[in-house]
């Protein structure tokens, strides 16, 4: 059950581009929708481009503990409460730009989202890492299962069966 859990997480991250970002602000729990690609480094932490002037931004800097949703989108057809998820308790960190990753973190990040590109040249943008430390999958309707960090990361690496 794990390692088909493991599958289906990878198989939301790989397909869905987009999360909700959960942080503290102010000590207020606050969701917002974050676009992501994926680090290709060890934990295959989430990557995001995050402009320094928004609330989420902020709120990772004052406190790095955030939670990441990553659903399947609805589609009509399948039950709401069927509907794939992997929920990321995480813990997010500026990549300076002088940073050993940078550089692929923005590689991974632009070519996810190229028409995006041009906010790098923007003074207010940074990425951050958002690295896994809990892992929660919804693969369906009673198909809940709790993972590792690692297990994530290993079935994020594994070829796509579905592609």
């Amino acid at each position: 059950m794990k390692e088909e859990a493991a599958r289906a997480a990878a198989g939301l991250v790989r397909r869905c581009r987009v999360a909700a970002l959960g942080t503290l602000h102010e000590g207020i729990p606050a969701v917002s929708q974050v676009p992501f690609a994926v680090l290709p480094a060890a934990d295959c932490a989430l990557v995001v481009l995050v402009s320094r002037l928004a609330a989420h931004t902020r709120a990772m800097e004052q406190d790095p503990r955030v939670g990441l949703m990553i659903a399947q989108p609805e589609d009509g057809q399948t039950v709401a409460h069927a509907l794939a998820r992997v929920s990321i308790g995480a813990e997010a960190r500026m990549i300076p730009r002088a940073h050993p990753d940078y550089g692929a973190a923005r590689v991974a990040y632009a070519a996810r989202f190229p028409d995006q590109a041009f906010l790098f040249d923007l003074g207010d943008f940074e990425l951050y890492a958002l690295a896994p430390r809990t892992v929660r999958v919804v693969a369906g309707l009673a198909q809940a299962a709790s993972i590792t960090p690692a297990a994530l990361a290993q079935a994020i690496r594994e070829p796509d069966a579905s592609a």
